[in-house]
């Protein structure tokens, strides 16, 4: 084989790996999505800066981010590696590494449901086939529950504070761009620490204070529009709307009001999470929104909380409404642009349910 033969060969390999990781994060992220919608909705409806606040209904937003949805996550990836059995482990692995972490655990949820599942599966293939009958449902039961409470507290001691050891990483990388004055360059941990729901940590942890001690001397703040900025994800939920998978298609348009009016931004990460490729248009819009927010010495008084277009303009100082707006718009402009050159304007999608109705016999 010549060389130039081979290099075709490894770019075809690294793109199907790619390609690969994203099916399965989107394997485990899409089935979950209506919880997720479910979530924002009531997040955005009943929390004290809501549309309808509501003290007893909004004792359910914790609860739902911190457990439910992490541990869905965790269920569907284990349920991927081994079915059912899987599934199980899957989720009991997760509720040990949600109870032992301070932030979401999404992306450790990630990492354990199907490592547990794994675990399940390799049990079962090489000592639960072998069990007499009349000792399987004993051994089944009571060895899913053994890795599954083995996984649990690996996940609260070991997992857990990995993924907070990442995130306080991801916080000084901010601070040092911050300090070397590259701000656009910001976008390239903070798109990416969003999408994998580190964006509270990221934003409470690092941009608040930062921009409180701005504030205090100027008045506002630039640092307050880096992460609610909501035009990097209603770009590319408008570029799913149009381009994407049929999926996609029949849920973007409800997110991006959850998104863009509610302030949810975590209602598009799990369309990122299934469409890897798409965190470079987030990081673009980012970039974009906050090089525009720079030119015009555009800032904020305080943190919108949440991060809709209405909180966004509540709290934007008298006279700074062009230089925020131009920002949010031109982030959104650009995430939605690269996002529709990424999917390909959709032809992709339409390749494949064109396919899939062939398979099913021209029947969609």
């Amino acid at each position: 084989m010549t060389k130039t033969e081979e290099a075709p060969s490894r770019g075809h390999r690294v793109r199907v790996t790619v390609q690969r990781f994203g099916g399965h994060m989107a394997g485990m992220v899409m089935p979950n999505i209506g919880a997720f919608i479910a979530w924002g909705l009531i997040t955005a409806l009943f929390i004290p800066s809501g549309w309808t606040p509501n003290a007893k209904i909004e004792t359910l937003v914790d609860p739902m981010i911190n457990f439910l949805l992490p541990v869905l996550i965790g269920y569907t990836g284990g349920r991927l590696v081994h079915g059912q059995r899987g599934a199980v482990v899957g989720a009991v692995a997760t509720v040990g590494l949600a109870v032992g972490a301070e932030i979401p655990m999404f992306l450790g949820a990630m990492a354990i449901g199907p490592l547990a599942g794994l675990l399940m599966k390799l049990f079962d293939e090489h000592i639960g086939s072998r069990t007499a009958p009349g000792f399987k449902m004993l051994v089944d039961n009571f060895s899913a529950g053994i890795i599954g409470g083995i996984m649990a507290v690996l996940g609260m001691l070991a997992i857990g504070p990995v993924v907070q050891g990442a995130t306080k990483a991801l916080g000084n990388g901010v601070q040092a761009l911050f300090d070397t004055g590259l701000l656009p360059l910001v976008s390239l941990i903070v798109e990416p620490a969003k999408v994998l729901f580190l964006n509270n940590a990221i934003n409470h942890g690092v941009l608040s204070p930062l921009g409180i001690a701005d504030a205090a001397q100027t008045g506002k703040a630039i640092e307050f529009l880096i992460e609610p900025n909501p035009g990097p994800g209603l770009g590319i939920l408008l570029a799913l709307t149009f381009f994407g998978a049929k999926s996609a298609r029949a849920t973007a348009p409800g997110a991006i009001v959850i998104q863009f009016l509610g302030g949810i931004h975590e209602i598009y990460f799990p369309y990122i999470l299934a469409a890897p490729r798409l965190i470079l248009a987030a990081i673009a819009g980012g970039a974009a929104g906050i090089f525009v927010f720079s030119v015009f010495d555009a800032g904020l008084t305080a943190t919108p909380a949440p991060g809709s277009i209405i909180a966004v303009l509540a709290v934007t100082p008298k006279g700074g409404y062009l230089g925020v707006i131009a920002g949010v718009v031109i982030a959104a402009v650009v995430s939605f642009l690269i996002s529709a050159v990424l999917l390909k304007f959709g032809r992709d999608a339409r390749r494949e349910e064109r396919e899939q109705q062939l398979a099913n016999g021209g029947q969609v």
